[in-house]
């Protein structure tokens, strides 16, 4: 039976903290020369531009012996009006998996339920699982374990604040979330994740922050968006710079999945500055995409 990625809840603890592992074990080289996808072509359908996203899935699957196909929409009768159920259901016969990058969460629900193959989410406007199992990989990583640490992440409570409230919750992270009021994550994601960890509403970021070990931030204006003033003067309070990281701990790290806008939702010098893992956090997704795949495919 197929197994999908569409959201972090879609794997249970176990299976969250192992792939994790695994991806450790990738970047570390171990079984470096095990070629799970030999043979087998991977589909990467995006509607959106993607840096991070798409060139560390199309190493991913070169590195794991298979073939990337990048599909933009132009490329795809879907463009032209067809149904995603036909398009499903053909590349099924094609393909072995496929990795959507996509505008509406709906659009990658209905794509699986036509599927006969896995499919992985690489973003949508609810979700970003690929990014938040990159994030506690991360922290683990800088940390040495995820026992009593605290997230504080300061932002907009978008598809990046989503995910990492549900890998938070399957890996006991307590989390914290600033943002301005109206901007919440996701109810379903909060309420689910309150039965598996501490989980803190705020409007007020300085609070937020205090004693935090992981000080996270994402852009306030999502694609599309970037037009919207009255969104952004909302947000003006929340920007991550070293006034509001004082109020972390002393080696907390500084998380953003990345594209920055510089001087905005962070300042240079955080971005830039010592406690800053992001570079780290970006060759994550590299190792995680592997390890998701090999999950998915390796059966």
């Amino acid at each position: 039976m197929k197994r999908d990625y569409l959201r972090v809840f879609d794997l249970s603890e176990e299976e969250f903290i192992s792939v994790i592992k695994r991806a450790i074990e990738l970047k570390a080289g171990q079984n470096s020369l095990k070629c799970p996808l030999i043979g087998k072509s991977i589909g990467m359908i995006f509607e959106k531009p993607s840096t991070r996203t798409r060139i560390s899935f199309e190493v991913a699957i070169y590195q794991l012996g298979g073939h990337p196909i990048y599909l933009s929409p132009r490329d795809l009768q879907l463009s032209r009006g067809e149904t995603i159920k036909d398009t499903a259901q053909v590349l099924s016969r094609y393909m072995n998996a496929v990795v959507i990058r996509t505008f509406s969460h709906k659009t990658i629900e209905e794509f699986s339920k036509w599927s006969t193959i896995p499919v992985i989410n690489s973003l949508t406007d609810l979700h970003h699982p690929c990014q938040a199992m990159a994030d506690i990989m991360t922290i683990l990583e800088k940390k040495g374990d995820l026992k009593n640490i605290k997230i504080a992440y300061v932002g907009d409570g978008n598809n990046v604040a989503n995910s990492l409230i549900e890998a938070s919750a399957l890996t006991k992270v307590r989390i914290n979330i600033a943002t301005p009021k109206g901007f919440e994550p996701l109810r379903e994601s909060i309420e689910k994740a309150r039965f598996l960890t501490e989980i803190n509403l705020f409007n007020n970021p300085y609070e937020a922050v205090v004693d935090a070990d992981v000080v996270y931030t994402d852009v306030w204006l999502s694609m599309g968006e970037e037009g919207n003033m009255e969104k952004r003067e909302k947000f003006k309070n929340f920007q991550i710079n070293s006034d509001l990281l004082k109020k972390a701990k002393p080696d907390a790290i500084v998380m953003h999945c990345l594209p920055a806008h510089r001087g905005e939702e962070i300042t240079n010098d955080v971005l830039d500055g010592l406690q800053s893992v992001v570079l780290d956090q970006a060759e994550n997704r590299l190792h995680c995409g592997k390890a998701i795949l090999e999950f998915l495919l390796d059966k």
